[in-house]
């Protein structure tokens, strides 16, 4: 038999994040991490960890160690160096779709190269759809897809024609950037998770949405959003079931 999903809708607002400051990095944090822990915030669907981090120049996380974690990471502003245990290396801007499978264990630093320029991203962890699998490491230019201005797949675990594939076929990154006024419809998923990177929206059933806030959806059904007419928007979403 079926299991119905009652359907639900949360605003999370940017100022409602925890928050990390140190002389080299300011993050926000949408779920559980580190020291800000909140039981009833540890995870959404298969989205663990939803990070906005700023990294000044010459800053960045050393060698440091994951394990059985899907990771996505999404450059807005500047370039993030990438190196890791498996010989994956590349400098992340924007346009560019970064994965990195932790599988069994993966070591690797994520620095700002830049002697003068911060640089902003968002990086995403899912839960791996089973464990056990070799690390690997996937970067992949999607400026084409990006000046479509429509959604397009950057991460999946189907064969869909994502850009990067990651090792979880419950879930699937959309990513967009949309004019002024533009109107679409969203994703959908059982879960579904909409973060406005830049600009800000208005979701049907949610409202006015500006840089930072996020949304929860579950068995939300087909709803339509706007980008807001004075700035337009880049979304990325998360469908999760």
């Amino acid at each position: 038999m079926a299991t119905h999903v009652a359907s639900r809708i949360e605003v999370k607002r940017a100022d409602e994040r925890f928050r990390t400051r140190r002389d080299w990095l300011d993050s926000r944090h949408s779920f559980s991490f580190g020291p800000h822990q909140d039981p009833r915030n540890t995870q959404f669907g298969l989205l663990v960890l939803n990070n906005d981090d700023i990294v000044w120049p010459r800053g960045g996380f050393p060698l440091h160690t994951h394990r059985e974690m899907e990771i996505v990471t999404w450059v807005l502003d500047g370039v993030l160096e990438h190196r890791d245990s498996t010989g994956g290396r590349g400098l992340i801007a924007p346009g560019l779709a970064q994965r990195l499978s932790a599988g069994t264990g993966v070591t690797h630093s994520e620095m700002n190269p830049s002697r003068d320029k911060p640089v902003h991203f968002i990086q995403m962890w899912v839960l791996p759809e089973r464990e056990g699998l070799a690390p690997s490491y996937e970067l992949r230019d999607v400026n084409a897809a990006l000046h479509n201005g429509e959604w397009f797949r950057v991460a999946s675990g189907k064969r869909d024609g994502a850009a990067v594939r990651i090792g979880q076929r419950g879930a699937t990154l959309w990513a967009a950037r949309f004019i002024p006024g533009r109107r679409t419809a969203l994703p959908q998923g059982t879960h579904t998770h909409v973060f406005i990177a830049r600009g800000g929206a208005i979701l049907e059933e949610a409202g006015a949405l500006k840089e930072g806030d996020a949304v929860r959806l579950t068995e939300a059904g087909a709803l339509g959003l706007t980008a807001s007419p004075r700035t337009g928007a880049e979304i990325l979403v998360w469908t999760m079931g």
